[in-house]
Order: structure tokens, then C-alpha cells, then sequence
């Protein structure tokens, strides 16, 4: 089973994008709502969540565990490292591929100030961004639209186009989504965008990354895809999404949205 944590619901962009490379996992995903944002809160309070967390998903039989929150892998996963046994995937700042592939030589990186104070992302910009123009944009109040379900109003469209238009302005072609929640509000950015400029979102290449933990763990690639079934032959319920805060019915909405067929087999419940 692969577990997951998030503040909220941002990192069910991670999970989306594993659900859909192992289908036939077995997922559990902890929303810590009741705690979020994650953004403002100091290294040691979220390194405490982290560890309360992480016991919870090693309880309930995770074999591995995927820091599905920026903000949460820079502050705690060399905390989580050294302290559990178990393996930990966390968000990579995706800032290589912008800079390498940037034709204009400006790049922008839109993410919460914990991932920018955090030291993963200033030795990802240190070693790979040296010769690029990083336009750096705290994304105030995204991670609450999404947390509302607030994805397409005219509202998110002011405040996003407010974080995205001076970067256009500077002639960046590689927007980086440093945030897990905000991959859930692309179709906004992209508006402002357009085609001729690359969205980076990093949750693909952490899903492939996941998966290719998952199978060093259990030292056969296939065990990784094992169906769980009833004695009837249907699937048990391999997903299940639990939250400490008030937004189950938000996460259920995105749920739906991105597994329709499947959705009746998940389960939800409040901790």
C-alpha cells in the first residue's frame, strides 16, 4: 500500500497521477485539513504533523510514503528520513527541467514560502538555475481556493492573474508549479499563459519515482500490481482518503472528478 499526506487536498494531484501509471494499488491518502495551510506554520510545527502522520500511515500498512506537499517535504522529510525506516518520496522542486529548456532564459516559480525558505530548493537553484532568470511568486491564498473547491471564479482568476501576468511581463517561458495544489488550477494559468509557455508540474515525474520505490521495496516489480479482490471477484476498496479536518465533502468532489467509473468502490471518513 502506498500512503500519502497533504495539508489538504493539494496532494490528490499526486495521487491522481499515481492512480492513473498503478491502478491496481492500494492507496491511503491523509488530508491533515484540520491543520492547513502548511505555508505559514514554522519548520517544528510541521515536522510534528509529519511525524503523527507518518505513524498513522505505517500503522494502517503503508509500505511506502509519499510527501505529497512541498511545503511539508521542505521542512521535514530529512527529519522523517532519519527517524522511520520506511521509504519517503517527497517533491522535488522541478526547477531542472525549466531552466534547461528555457529558450528565454527567465524562468518563474510560483510555491508557498515554506518551499522557498526550505534548503531542498535553494540547492536545486544553486546547482541547476545559476544562468537562468528565476522569477519567484508566493502564491497567496491558492492553496485556500483550492481547499474551497474554488477552481474556476472570477476571483481565483484575479488573484492568479495577478501572481502570473507580471511574469509573462518578464518574458518567462517555464512556469513552475511549486505547490501541489496548484497543478488543480492549470487550466486558469494556462488561460493566462498561453501555448507559449510550458507549465511544469512535477507530480508525473514523483508518481514514476514512487512506483519505482515501491518496487525496490518489495524486490519484485510484479507484486507491484496486484488486484485485491472480494470473493465475489470485484475489487476491494483500494483507495481510501481520510482527513482531520472539515472538507470531505471537497475531497470527494475531486475525487469524483478524477476517477468517475471507480469513485462507489472509495472510501472517506473524518479522523
Amino acid at each position: 500500500m502506498i500512503g500519502l499526506f497533504d495539508s489538504g487536498v493539494g496532494g490528490l494531484s499526486v495521487w491522481r497521477e499515481l492512480y492513473r501509471e498503478f491502478p491496481d494499488e492500494k492507496y491511503l491518502y491523509f488530508s491533515d485539513a484540520g491543520y492547513c495551510p502548511y505555508g505559514p506554520k514554522s519548520k517544528e510545527e510541521i515536522i510534528e504533523r509529519a511525524r503523527v502522520i507518518t505513524e498513522y500511515l505505517m500503522a494502517a500498512g503503508a509500505e511506502i510514503i509519499v510527501v505529497a506537499c512541498n511545503t511539508a517535504t521542505a521542512a521535514a522529510i530529512e527529519y522523517l528520513r532519519k527517524n522511520y525506516e520506511i521509504p519517503f518520496v517527497g517533491m522535488e522542486p522541478a526547477v531542472k527541467p525549466a531552466a534547461i529548456n528555457t529558450k528565454t532564459g527567465a524562468i518563474g516559480v510560483l510555491a508557498t514560502k515554506g518551499t522557498f525558505k526550505g534548503e531542498l530548493y535553494l540547492r536545486t537553484l544553486h546547482k541547476f538555475a545559476l544562468n537562468a532568470k528565476v522569477l519567484e511568486q508566493v502564491g497567496e491564498g491558492l492553496v485556500e481556493l483550492v481547499e474551497n473547491g474554488e477552481l474556476d471564479s472570477e476571483y481565483a482568476k484575479r488573484l492568479i492573474g495577478s501572481y502570473i501576468i507580471p511574469m509573462l511581463d518578464q518574458n518567462v517561458d517555464h512556469i513552475v508549479l511549486g505547490c501541489t495544489h496548484y497543478p488543480f488550477l492549470e487550466d486558469i494559468i494556462k488561460g493566462f499563459a498561453g501555448d507559449a509557455v510550458t507549465i511544469v508540474n512535477p507530480a508525473p515525474a514523483i508518481a514514476r519515482r514512487a512506483g519505482e520505490v515501491l518496487s525496490q521495496r518489495r524486490a519484485a516489480v510484479a507484486t507491484r500490481g496486484a488486484t485485491c479482490v472480494k470473493s465475489d471477484g470485484s475489487r476491494l476498496k483500494t483507495n481510501t482518503f481520510v482527513t482531520t479536518g472539515d472538507n470531505i465533502g471537497v475531497m470527494k468532489s475531486m475525487v469524483a472528478e478524477i476517477a468517475p467509473c471507480e469513485y462507489n468502490d472509495f472510501a472517506f471518513k473524518k479522523i
